[in-house]
């Protein structure tokens, strides 16, 4: 999704930055830094160390960290502003790097899990099939909406607007 919103923005190509690549441009005057770990995912908080040294930087308004979801549908994504990690070890490592659970979060899904898979990683790294994938590339636009939304008008606009029932974002 990093790649879509680099894409979507004109940012310029990602650079190597601590344990991740970044890259950073303007999103309706916001000074916006997209931030792709180089880690295992269970070790992503790492990759945002650089992000907590910046002068102004306030996790609970400045980061939107992007998830993969295998309790929501493929197709469907919840915003956040805070909440527990559910068991996801990349979410855990996030807080154990800022100390606090108070981080906007966008969870996207990739359920559910089918009944024959009995492990959740060989499912979550599994290649999407072609239908999964085009139901994916479909939601990307809202997405980047999304995140749009997040930067200019904040994380309650943002799920006020995005997590309706009933609509593609439930």
């Amino acid at each position: 999704m990093g790649d879509a919103l680099a894409t979507r923005w004109r940012f310029p190509a990602f650079r190597r930055s601590g344990r991740a690549l970044a890259t950073e441009g303007t999103v309706h005057d916001q000074t916006v830094t997209i931030v792709k770990p180089q880690t295992y995912m269970n070790l992503s908080g790492e990759a945002l160390e650089t992000l907590r040294a910046r002068e102004h930087f306030q996790v609970s308004r400045d980061l939107l960290v992007l998830v993969d979801e295998f309790a929501l549908p493929l197709g469907t994504f919840r915003l956040r502003a805070r909440g527990s990690a559910g068991g996801h070890r990349g979410l855990e490592s996030v807080e154990a790097t800022f100390g606090t659970r108070d981080y906007c979060r966008l969870r996207i899904g990739i359920g559910p899990l089918p009944d024959h898979v009995h492990d959740w990683a060989d499912y979550v790294l599994a290649p999407f099939t072609r239908a999964e994938q085009e139901m994916f590339i479909e939601l990307v636009p809202v997405l980047g909406d999304a995140v749009e939304c997040w930067i200019t008008d904040g994380i309650e606009t943002a799920m006020n607007r995005f997590n309706r029932r009933g609509s593609q974002s439930d």
